[in-house]
């Protein structure tokens, strides 16, 4: 069975062909018919007054009166009204005699026959104009009487056919149809060569596809959860979709407004507004680590710009997480092959007979690791913050860094609120603890300390190095997204500290930089607590950390 097909919508040239036509034909009809009415009228009292003209000109012609006067009338005056009527324009002129016996008649046979007509008011002495219904058909008359020394001698009358005058009046209609028509062609030619344009613009689509496109561009910009921000060529927003908004944390309307005015970290600021297209740069939020991607939009010039953000706020915290893993790998890897190290020396030993010795080096090591533990454990018995610290420890003795926990640290197991994840403090501290250890890596006697403690209802964590320090100038800089001291590596350099920042503001809290007292630099967070929290130990915030255990 073979469907129906479904008419195409008519073009949008078409409707607008048809519009243009339809209105051209109201007015055309509308003027018409108010001009018919009109002209009719203004012709009809024309005639009339133009009939009135002749026949008083006729009714004071001396050679009228001397005509009357003779024993025959119609043989002078029968030339002299069809020449009258053959200058003026006139259908007929009719003199007569005071009874209304014609003496004159354009149709000869008429003559001497009653006129067809009132002449009451012209033997009153009065002129006068009617429209009737005589031999010739209907027609606006004048009729004027022809007096002499007070009496009236005879009758002159003139006239115009009402169909003249309905020729007239539609020679005038047939003009302004003609207008109309040429107003329509002209219109037709101009819908046309618009139409093309448009055709051209819109890539051939008309009225009802291109709705459909916007209400698939609608649908699809809801739909995506990436954010998609469109710019014009003056770097104002022309469109952003709800990803956008939502990425950005924009909640009032932008349309039409700057990109330098929405609010944004600078550097995100200088990449949309950039000439130059940007692949996969990263970049970072109060709240959110974006990944940007620019497109210049050009046709001979430059019409704005397509910006997509991906978050990899997520992506980029379980980056840094399978890094801290990696690093624990490389380390118990190190371990591991320190252990056979010492699993040979030992078993050495014995082979040497040397079995006090062996048991005393294998006691001493087991003595030593688990110390350590306890020093860390009885310091920050979070387990969190725990494991962290034994984790980096061994990534530091790997790099010839010591790492050492402050005498003034600690926190107890269940202190931090449930609104502190993990994940975050995995971020802030082990990317301060990272950062330490790159500056303090290569210094004589590199040392790291780490200090954590509650102060009242703040948590408190202070990472100092040994290193080169942080100029006082750059101090707001270091927490900038790419600001580094060190050669960029493979993964790019500087969003260790810019992450940390970011977590901190998402919390509420505080990180600053100033110099230590090792002559390094040293890194302070300081995050609220709710007010429930029992507060655990505490050191003056004052204070500086003091090197303690060894880890």
């Amino acid at each position: 069975m073979r469907l129906p097909r479904v008419p195409r919508p008519r073009s949008l040239a078409g409707q607008l062909f048809g519009m243009q036509a339809v209105l051209i034909a109201v007015l055309v009809a509308g003027y018409a018919l108010f001009s018919y009415i009109s002209d009719r009228g203004q012709v009809e009292e024309a005639a009339g007054r133009q009939a009135m003209a002749v026949t008083r000109s006729v009714a004071d012609a001396p050679s009228v009166h001397e005509a009357i006067g003779t024993a025959n009338p119609t043989e002078d005056l029968q030339p002299y009204a069809l020449r009258v009527q053959r200058d003026t324009g006139v259908d007929f002129v009719t003199i007569m005699n005071p009874r209304g016996i014609r003496w004159t008649h354009p149709e000869e046979e008429l003559i001497g026959k009653h006129f067809l007509g009132n002449i009451g008011p012209a033997l009153e002495g009065r002129s006068f104009t009617e429209t009737y219904t005589g031999s010739l058909g209907p027609s606006v008359r004048a009729v004027t009487p022809i007096r002499v020394d007070g009496r009236t001698i005879g009758l002159v009358s003139a006239g115009i056919k009402v169909e003249a005058i309905t020729k007239r009046v539609q020679d005038q209609v047939t003009a302004l149809i003609g207008v109309a028509a040429g107003a329509l062609l002209l219109g037709g030619i101009g819908t046309y060569v618009i139409n093309a344009r448009l055709r051209r613009s819109t890539h051939g689509m008309n009225a009802a596809e291109l709705s459909r496109m916007h209400d698939y561009h609608q649908a699809a910009l809801h739909a995506v959860r990436e954010g998609l921000l469109m710019l014009d060529g003056q770097f104002r927003v022309a469109l952003m979709n709800d990803g956008g908004r939502e990425l950005l944390g924009v909640t009032d309307d932008v349309v039409g407004r700057s990109v330098a005015e929405l609010g944004l970290p600078a550097p995100l600021t200088g990449a949309l507004l950039s000439a130059e297209p940007r692949v996969d740069e990263v970049h970072l939020t109060d709240a959110r680590v974006l990944v940007v991607n620019t497109t210049p939009v050009s046709g001979g010039e430059r019409r704005g710009t397509v910006v997509t953000l991906r978050d990899v706020t997520e992506l980029q915290a379980l980056t840094g997480e399978l890094d801290s893993e990696r690093g624990f790998t490389q380390a118990l890897r190190s371990q591991a092959h320190e252990a056979a190290n010492r699993l040979h020396t030992m078993v050495s030993l014995i082979e040497l007979g040397r079995a006090e010795e062996a048991v005393g080096f294998a006691t001493a090591e087991l003595e030593l690791a688990q110390t350590l533990t306890d020093e860390v454990i009885s310091a920050v018995s979070e387990p969190v913050l725990a494991a962290l610290l034994l984790g980096k420890a061994a990534q530091a003795n790997e790099r010839g860094v010591e790492l050492v926990v402050s005498e003034d640290s600690g926190i107890d197991d269940g202190l931090l609120p449930a609104s502190l994840s993990a994940r975050d403090l995995v971020t802030v501290l082990g990317n301060l603890i990272d950062n330490a250890m790159d500056a303090a890596q290569g210094t004589a006697g590199a040392r790291v300390t780490v200090t954590a403690f509650t102060d009242a209802s703040v948590l408190v964590l202070r990472v100092a190095d040994t290193g080169s320090g942080v100029d006082p100038a750059h101090a707001e800089q270091v927490f900038q997204r790419g600001w580094s001291t060190k050669p960029a590596g493979p993964g790019g350099r500087g969003l260790g500290l810019a992450l940390a920042r970011q977590t901190v503001n998402r919390h509420a809290g505080t990180l600053e930089v100033r110099e230590g007292v090792d002559g390094g630099a040293e890194f302070e967070v300081r995050l609220p607590l709710p007010s429930t929290v029992p507060p655990g130990r505490s050191a003056p915030p004052s204070e500086s950390a003091v090197p303690g255990g060894a880890v």
